[in-house]
């Protein structure tokens, strides 16, 4: 009795250990590291037209270089913000719009410059779902135009002097 729970014994401490050395899929859970928000400026023929707001989230290859890139992630971001700023990152058709394949390559490679090549598998902008994790802001926004009778009421407010107050 004793050698067969001996044996068990063994048995799980060997398939535990095995499961505690089999490397991670990508995006599983503790190996997804957060970045700080990036601002990309976007332009058209040396034109700033406004910024693109980017949400990069790193995927690491395990939880060890999960940890590894979170110590190092001001270098990192550090690196993104100098390569977002030396080039465009917009689609030539509409530079509006940010060129997520290249942007998403030129990125990971500065990630594995920073940590290394074998620590870095991917990344991501957003959640994926509904939050894309790239916004575009305008740097001049159209403005809301004004209704009829505000147009018509502000030159009369503004002419007209302060009533007095009533008597009392």
């Amino acid at each position: 009795m004793r050698r067969l729970s001996s044996l068990a014994f063994a048995a799980l401490l060997a398939a535990s250990g095995a499961a505690l050395a089999a490397p991670q899929k990508a995006g599983d859970p503790g190996t997804n590291v957060e970045m700080p928000f990036l601002i990309a400026p976007m332009s058209k023929d040396g034109k700033l037209l406004g910024y693109a707001y980017i949400s990069p989230k790193l995927v690491a290859s395990n939880r060890e270089a999960a940890l590894e890139i979170r110590n190092k992630v001001v270098f990192i971001q550090d690196a993104f913000v100098r390569d977002v700023n030396a080039a465009p990152v917009g689609l030539a058709g509409d530079p509006t719009e940010v060129d997520r394949a290249l942007l998403a390559h030129r990125l990971v490679d500065q990630a594995r410059r920073v940590v290394g090549a074998a620590k870095v598998v991917r990344i991501m902008f957003g959640d994926g779902d509904k939050d894309k994790g790239i916004k575009f802001s305008a740097l001049h926004p159209t403005e809301t135009p004004m209704r009829a009778d505000q147009t018509a009421a502000a030159p009369q407010a503004a002419a007209a002097p302060p009533a007095a107050p009533a008597p009392r």
